[in-house]
Order: C-alpha cells, then sequence, then structure tokens
C-alpha cells in the first residue's frame, strides 16, 4: 500500500482504512519552522504531533550560522545597548527592496513590526544570544558575539532607501555553526512543552476530504503507512527542494552551477509537492541564494571585480549572496577579483582559489588574462583616479572599501566557472498569507494546510537581496503564525 502514496497525489479520506494517530496539529519537519510551530501550538493547548524524516530535529537551520535577522521598533534590546536606533520603518523598507520584484508588502509590515518583540521570544524559549556587537564585515561571526552587520544594510542601493543598522543576531556559540545551538533549545523547548515528535517518519501524503479540505496526512514509520488525522490543520516545515535536482533542474536551473547544496539532506521539495497536489500555488519558484567565498579576509572587498571585457559590473561592498549572483551571470562565466599587494589574501572559505594572473603592472595582467589590449587599464585607472578622491560614481562603493589599487605586483584572483564552489538553497515555495495558511491560485485559503519556512514562499524570496539571517528570522517567526492559527482552528 506504501507504493500507492506519493507527494504528488493526495489520499482520499475515503481510502484511508483507519486512523492510526489522531490530533489537533499535525507538522511535517523538526527545524526552525516545525519547531516554533510546535510551540506555539502547544502554547494555545493544542494536542501536537510532528513527523521528521531525519533521525533527530534541526533540520538545515542547525548547519547555520544560527543567526536571525531582527530590529525595527526602535531597535532590538542588543541594538539599543550598543548604540544601534532602528526605526519600523526603516526595516520595512529595507525588507521590501530585499525581497525584490515579488516582495510581499503585507508579509513585510507584519514582520517588521513585530521582530524585535520576535527576538524577545527567542530569547524566553531559551536561545542564548551574548548580546555583544562585532564590527566588520563577515559571513557569520567566528566569536560568541551576537550583533553583525549581515546583509547590504550600509551597501548601495539600499542604503538610499533605509537608514542602515546591523539586524544579524547570532545565537552564543564560538567558531562556525551556531545554528545547532539555536536548534537544540527551540526543539528541546517543542518538546518539553509536550509536542510528540517522531522521527524516522517520511511524510508521503495528504489526506482530502470531498471538496478538497485537507484532514491529515500518510507518514510512513517503521516501514508500515500511518494514518494520520489533524483537526486543527497539517503544517508544512519540510524545507525547500535544493536536494531534488530533478525539482531544480525544472524551476531553478540556475542553481544547478553551485556544487554546494546547503541543506541537511531533507530538502527534497517534499512539502512543496504536497502542497501542490491539493491545488496550492507556488510562488518565485525560480529563485535561490547563492553564494561564493571572496572574503573574508575584508581585505579582498577593497578589490575590483571585472569580467573577461575587462569592466566591472558591482560595487563590491554589497552583501556575497549577491556578489555570486551577479558573477554567474557575466559572459561565458569568467570574472576576476583585482587585487594589490596591500590588500591580497587568499578567501577563508576557499584558501586554495587561483590566482589566474600577477603582474608588476596592470598591463602584465590584463595580457596575462588574455583580455583586449587596454580594457583592463582603462577600468583600473578610472577605479583608482575616483578612489584616491573617495567615490565611486560609476558603482557607488562606500568611502570605508575604496582605495586606489596601486601597490605592484598586482594579482587576478580566478571567479570563472570551475575556479569556486558556489553554495545554494532554493527560495521559491507555497503561496501563503502571513498566518501560514496555504494558498490556492486564485488566492482562497486551502481547509487545513499550512506552511513555513522554506516550504512557504516568504521574506527571502530574492537572491540578489538576501541577507543572513532572513531565513531564520522568516522560518521561526512565520512558523509560528502558523502554528497558532492551526491551534484556533482546532479549538
Amino acid at each position: 500500500m506504501d507504493a500507492t502514496h506519493t507527494p504528488a497525489r493526495a489520499c482520499r479520506i475515503e481510502d484511508v482504512p483507519r486512523w492510526d494517530i489522531e490530533t489537533d496539529v499535525a507538522i511535517v519537519g523538526f527545524g526552525a519552522a516545525g519547531s516554533c510551530a510546535a510551540i506555539e501550538a502547544r502554547g494555545a493547548g493544542a494536542h501536537v504531533h510532528v513527523f521528521e524524516l531525519a533521525s533527530a530535529g534541526g533540520g538545515s537551520a542547525a548547519l547555520s550560522g544560527g543567526e536571525v535577522y531582527v530590529g525595527g521598533s526602535g531597535g532590538t534590546e542588543v541594538q539599543r545597548a550598543v548604540g544601534f536606533e532602528d526605526d519600523t520603518e526603516d526595516l520595512y523598507n529595507y525588507l521590501v527592496m530585499s525581497g525584490g520584484p515579488a516582495a510581499d508588502a503585507e508579509r513585510v509590515r507584519v514582520y517588521a513590526e513585530n521582530a524585535a518583540a520576535h527576538f524577545d521570544w527567542l530569547r524566553e524559549q531559551g536561545v542564548p544570544f551574548k548580546g555583544s556587537y562585532l564590527p566588520g564585515k563577515w559571513i557569520e561571526p567566528t566569536t560568541d558575539d551576537t550583533l553583525i552587520w549581515s546583509g547590504n544594510e550600509k551597501a548601495w542601493p539600499f542604503d538610499t532607501v533605509a537608514k542602515p543598522a546591523p539586524r544579524g543576531h547570532a545565537a552564543q556559540f564560538s567558531g562556525w555553526g551556531g545554528g545547532k545551538v539555536l536548534m537544540e533549545r527551540l526543539c528541546a523547548r517543542a518538546e518539553a512543552l509536550g509536542a510528540q515528535v517522531h522521527c524516522n517518519a517520511r511524510a508521503l501524503c495528504l489526506v482530502v476530504d470531498r471538496v478538497g479540505g485537507v484532514q491529515g496526512l500518510v507518514v510512513r514509520m517503521d516501514g508500515e503507512p500511518t494514518y494520520v488525522r489533524a483537526c486543527g490543520g497539517v503544517i508544512l516545515c519540510a524545507g525547500g527542494f535544493i536536494a531534488n535536482r530533478e525539482m531544480v533542474a525544472r524551476f531553478a536551473p540556475g542553481a544547478l552551477a553551485c556544487e554546494a547544496q546547503v541543506t541537511a539532506g531533507n530538502d527534497m521539495g517534499v512539502g512543496i509537492r504536497m502542497g501542490m497536489s491539493v491545488g496550492a500555488a507556488t510562488l518565485n519558484m525560480q529563485e535561490f541564494f547563492s553564494t561564493l567565498p571572496f572574503f573574508p579576509p575584508a581585505s579582498l572587498v577593497k578589490g575590483i571585480f571585472v569580467n573577461e571585457r575587462g569592466q566591472r559590473f558591482i560595487n563590491e561592498d554589497v552583501y556575497h549572496g549577491r556578489v555570486a549572483h551577479y558573477v554567474a551571470r557575466q559572459p561565458n562565466r569568467r570574472s576576476w577579483l583585482l587585487v594589490d599587494n596591500a590588500i591580497f589574501g587568499r578567501p577563508m572559505l576557499q584558501p586554495d582559489i587561483p590566482v589566474a594572473a600577477v603582474g608588476e603592472s596592470w598591463e602584465e595582467v590584463e595580457r596575462e588574462l588574455g583580455l583586449t589590449t587596454g580594457s583592463l587599464q582603462y577600468t583600473v585607472v578610472e577605479f583608482n583616479r575616483h578612489a584616491a578622491e573617495g567615490h565611486d560614481p560609476s558603482f557607488h562603493k562606500a568611502r570605508e572599501w575604496l582605495r586606489p589599487l596601486d601597490e605592484p605586483p598586482f594579482a587576478a584572483l580566478g571567479y570563472c566557472a570551475g575556479d569556486y564552489i558556489g553554495h545554494a538553497f532554493t527560495l521559491g515555495g507555497l503561496s501563503t498569507n502571513p498566518g501560514g495558511e496555504v494558498l490556492d491560485g486564485d488566492g482562497n485559503a486551502i481547509a487545513g494546510l499550512y506552511a513555513a519556512g522554506r516550504t512557504a514562499c516568504g521574506l527571502p524570496r530574492w537572491g540578489e537581496g538576501y541577507a543572513s539571517g532572513l531565513s531564520l528570522g522568516d522560518s521561526t517567526f512565520f512558523g509560528r503564525q502558523a502554528g497558532r492559527r492551526a491551534a484556533v482552528s482546532a479549538a
């Protein structure tokens, strides 16, 4: 019977032979969204069963840096303590721009007005935050500090719509990977409140009634199909689809160029496919986060990227994910980072990045790269002339990252296809309202179905505007909304 169940086709309620588990709320996935949905649903008095594919909770969030993107309301307690104000409208405007052409203003408004309180809620669940500020430009803190600049806040054009403020709040942990601390605390909190967690449980399909409402789901446990009835609803928190290469090829083929999948292995698109099987609409399925290793050290941000025409194409002080998207779409995927002796270094995350050319003059570097005579030289001369004056009229790089590249020897670090390891995860997913209800193609809620995290298309929906902490902020906050709404439905 197991073979007949697939995420792409819902099971009719009349074909359910029995109900093995009956609960108020059933949650698929025990990562950032699923754990917070469970906490809120239990807090509202609902009976909760969580079904996790892996042998333990945490999901992909446990592999992250543990940064949550929050602010507004004048600033979180940490922001204010270290001297940063963060107006809600600045957070709102920044998030709308970072969401790109398909930004959801209603969702952003709800988040911006409640993000600071959400940070307090995370602390109340036991997530540790030291409360200190780490200045500089980081991918994630390697210290146990809390507050960092984790996005494009100080970079053009984002700094033109909102007053910059650091908003990345990292769980206290020394070294890479603070996400495991965050997830240990959230998962433990959900279980302490009475959520019943089933690991090694593979969600197979949804169960629907004759009018299309979701009544439960089928899960494989101990090798057998288990039929779960959920009177309040099913919440899909099963991650994105970066690990499903067929789905990536179909919906987000650009991500195939990134060799490394940012996933714990569970991001197979199961939740998205289950939603689609009952008529759910999807949004932004072509969008994905991508990154490349070009800093730290931060000195490399003072270099300039050029393509095979010898032209610059990005202000290098933006978030590394934005740089990655621009690099990937250059002609023939050929780009280099130009540096001089004063700022030369190897990127910490990929110290074996190739040095494609070295010379005592930029003419030598240009010749060694095989570029059109004068093309690279002209670009560097113009950049150096303006950098010496403290501005960048072409790409608006911030003054703190500007200095002429004039100390030989000079070098070009290789960022052509094959030179670096790209990392990616998907951003598209099911269409939901801010309460987590899954919507069909006409914008109507599908009864009994909710989604959050990367299974839904949330705040982070544009690869070029992503900031570290947006996924965890979105997943934890909107997971809470879905858990609360499903619990109310059960009541």
